[in-house]
């Protein structure tokens, strides 16, 4: 796998649950096969959308295993990396190596948050999952309202810079700070994909340089920010512009504030859709099912792009 295998849609996927947050992977098998008639290129699995940090290790291990086993050679499978200690990641990154997966996005580290950051600690971090493993990695530059961290220029250039590194999902939520890395990758000297991660500005984010997106809203919305991408690589920027208004629109319901109940509001919607059944939108503790009135919002937003 390399960066080129990365360029496109990407999905963080969802993972069904019932009502007592137990996991459905046949349903979470049938999600991944509508995500490939929805032009993905590869699937994230265990991300923040797919409720990863909630999950035990052998439930993260049976979704990568799902997520190879649809994939079949048509798409990539990369794995979100988190963990409390530089062991723990690297021994949930060659579990994922084992089960076959493609590539890594390795999450920020609580350790990151180290105010300044000595770059050797997340370097070497990142370096340790990727030697031990063997597998390819995407960096997370991940804004601090979902628990992540904005590295300074210094530091991310030389994460950049590690030769295991393929791409860099950019997830500032900061149009500032995204144009400084879009710089950064461009003057890097080595190939690198820029992944858009800004659900809140899609479109403006791949018009300055993405050559692809790794989302949350890509749960639901795999199939419009595709067609977004399409259009903008094939120069069609007017046509993309014209789009933008029905798909930030719908974003717009998906990301809504409280942010973080973006997870609840994509089952909602997949269940709407008919994607998954409604009795399999529910998300784990602590995190809150939505209500029936922003449900009913969000049914009639698919009605309005389209999707019913």
């Amino acid at each position: 796998m390399d960066h080129n295998d990365i360029k496109g849609m990407i999905p963080a996927t969802i993972l069904p649950m019932d009502e007592n947050f137990k996991p459905d992977y046949e349903a979470y098998g049938d999600y991944l096969e509508w995500l490939i008639g929805e032009n993905a290129v590869a699937f994230a699995i265990n991300m923040d959308t797919g409720e990863g940090p909630q999950l035990s290790l052998e439930e993260r291990l049976l979704a990568a295993e799902k997520a190879v086993a649809v994939g079949k050679g048509r798409v990539k499978v990369l794995g979100g990396v988190m963990g409390s200690t530089t062991q723990g990641a690297v021994e949930l990154a060659k579990m994922y190596r084992d089960a076959g997966v493609d590539g890594l996005v390795v999450f920020p580290n609580a350790a990151f948050r180290n105010d300044p950051l000595d770059p050797r600690i997340p370097i070497s971090y990142h370096r340790a999952i990727a030697e031990e493993s063997g597998l390819p990695i995407v960096l997370f530059q991940l804004a601090p309202v979902f628990g992540g961290v904005l590295y300074s220029p210094e530091t991310l250039t030389q994460l950049l810079r590690l030769p295991q590194v393929i791409g860099i999902k950019e997830a500032s939520f900061d149009a500032q700070v995204y144009a400084k890395t879009v710089a950064l990758v461009k003057d890097l000297g080595r190939p690198v994909t820029l992944l858009t991660g800004n659900d809140r500005f899609i479109l403006e984010s791949i018009l300055m340089g993405a050559e692809g997106a790794l989302l949350g809203f890509g749960a639901i919305g795999c199939g419009m920010v595709a067609g977004l991408l399409k259009a903008v690589a094939s120069g069609q920027h007017y046509q993309a512009v014209m789009e933008r208004e029905r798909v930030q629109g719908f974003m717009d319901l998906i990301y809504a504030d409280p942010v973080l109940d973006y997870r609840a509001r994509c089952k909602v919607a997949l269940g709407h859709v008919g994607v998954i059944s409604q009795d399999l939108t529910f998300v784990r503790p602590p995190l809150l099912q939505i209500g029936e009135e922003e449900s009913a919002r969000i049914k009639e937003g698919l009605k309005q792009v389209g999707m019913i």
